[in-house]
């Protein structure tokens, strides 16, 4: 069974990560295993990107990401189960690599986005590359994907 599993959550696209975190609050039920939510924000610290902010844009982004990412949690898990947020800047895909491995996960439950005909065949860019570099399971939750019986309606 799993015992830490790291979902990575984009809070830019409002109803994109809900069903990756009920799959987790699922398997975390079943497994008595603790959620890590990862929200992973753009390279503002890159030389290039950096002149475009304020000095103190980076501390705000941060500070306004924990918030909303808390606020997801707590709508979306409950009380009883263990979980931690984690904010996080770089890459998406090499970034949530890393913190799986930093946090010893040994689930990934990534949602993927439905934006084309393409996509029907084929997993989001960032989503592939979880997949094929991962060294852990990755469970990928398609937008019209089946939620488990007790989400269900």
């Amino acid at each position: 069974m799993y015992k830490q599993i790291l979902v990575p959550v984009d809070l830019n696209e409002k109803g994109f990560a809900d069903k990756a975190v009920q799959l987790a609050v699922w398997h975390a039920k079943h497994s008595n295993a603790h959620i890590h939510l990862l929200n992973v924000l753009p390279g503002i610290h890159m030389s290039m990107v950096s002149t475009y902010f304020p000095a103190d844009a980076v501390k705000t982004m941060r500070k306004d990401t924990e918030a909303q990412l808390t606020q997801f949690a707590e709508q979306f898990i409950p009380e009883e189960l263990i979980y931690q947020t984690h904010i996080a800047e770089g890459k998406p895909y090499a970034t949530i690599l890393d913190h799986a491995e930093r946090l010893g996960a040994d689930l990934i439950i990534l949602p993927s986005h439905k934006r084309s005909k393409l996509d029907k065949a084929m997993l989001g860019s960032v989503a592939a590359k979880v997949v094929e570099n991962s060294m852990i399971n990755v469970l990928v939750v398609k937008p019209q994907g089946a939620l488990p019986p007790e989400h269900e309606d």
